[in-house]
């Protein structure tokens, strides 16, 4: 009989996320060796390779990609599992898989993370920053609990909750002062200089969104994959960018970027908390997101037995 264990399974998991034993091991909390004889017994156990290391770079064998999507359905029933078991227990416990966005992560993990663990000292928290579709799809296999994007959301298998509106303004040469005026409008022409997000980041979309008229015709080669690395181009004339206001304070600090804002009502997006819908990780989702709009100043928390999901824009 074939004997593969579960945490044989967890690694395999690990490394197929990642395709580097280095970084596997990190991510669970062992040494390499330990993670590489795991999934060489687990290989030697099924009589197959799983994952080819002849080249310099990891790669999965048409066995383990056929195998993957059965071992994440298996590892998604037990952590659906244990977290039914340690909820009516302790909220807020064991390990928790937080995705989010690499517009919202800077500016929001620093203010957020101390305050989870001194409230909640059992809860160990994992990050993974990555642009929405990436989250999206991690979240509904059950590789992720939960995670902060911006609305919408338009995923039958994801629900959300509202956690705080984030204005925006527009950062421009501070060398070019008479470039712009404040309040800057939607069809102001500085705003075919503006700079953006490679594709897939959704601030992207709305960068285009707050356009109105303009097309943006500056760096078209050219695709971000940072806000910070917009501000720093900024900051040596070659455009201008949205900035999101959770983002102001450090961009102010910014030698050579002037932040102005926008005509009201000022363009702004809805940073959201979602997870899978019906999920086994609702409660604790709802928990979190409760305490991130406590810490941003947002709206309350819904009252016990409210309506814990809002309608996905379509």
């Amino acid at each position: 009989m074939i004997r593969v264990t579960l945490r044989q399974m967890e690694y395999f998991d690990a490394l197929a996320q990642t395709l580097h034993f280095g970084r596997a091991a990190e991510l669970m909390g062992v040494s390499q060796p330990a993670l590489s004889s795991q999934v060489a017994e687990m290989e030697e156990r099924l009589g197959c390779m799983l994952f080819d290391r002849s080249g310099r770079v990891v790669r999965m064998t048409g066995e383990a990609e056929e195998l993957r999507p059965r071992i994440e359905r298996i590892l998604a029933e037990v952590r659906e599992m244990e977290a039914a078991m340690h909820r009516d227990r302790l909220a807020m416990a064991g390990r928790f898989r937080l995705g989010i966005i690499p517009t919202v992560a800077p500016f929001l993990l620093p203010a957020i993370l101390p305050e989870l663990k001194r409230r909640h000292p059992s809860l160990l928290i994992e990050i993974r920053e990555a642009v929405t579709a990436a989250l999206v799809e991690e979240t509904s296999a059950g590789r992720l609990d939960g995670f902060i994007a911006a609305l919408p959301l338009d995923f039958p298998s994801i629900a959300a909750q509202e956690l705080f509106r984030d204005r925006f303004f527009l950062a421009v040469p501070a060398a070019d002062p008479h470039l712009v005026a404040p309040p800057v409008a939607p069809e102001s022409a500085v705003l075919e200089r503006l700079m953006l997000l490679e594709d897939g980041h959704c601030m992207r979309d709305q960068a285009l969104a707050v356009c109105g008229r303009v097309r943006p015709a500056t760096m078209t080669s050219y695709r971000a994959t940072s806000l910070t690395t917009l501000l720093q181009m900024v900051s040596h004339g070659l455009g201008v960018t949205l900035l999101p206001e959770m983002a102001l304070e450090p961009a102010q600090g910014l030698r050579g970027v002037r932040v102005l804002p926008f005509i009201e009502p000022a363009p702004s997006r809805t940073v959201c908390l979602a997870w899978r819908r019906n999920g086994p990780r609702q409660g604790e989702c709802l928990e979190l997101a409760g305490l991130i709009r406590a810490i941003h100043g947002g709206a309350p928390a819904p009252a016990p037995g409210a309506d814990a999901e809002m309608p996905m824009p379509s």
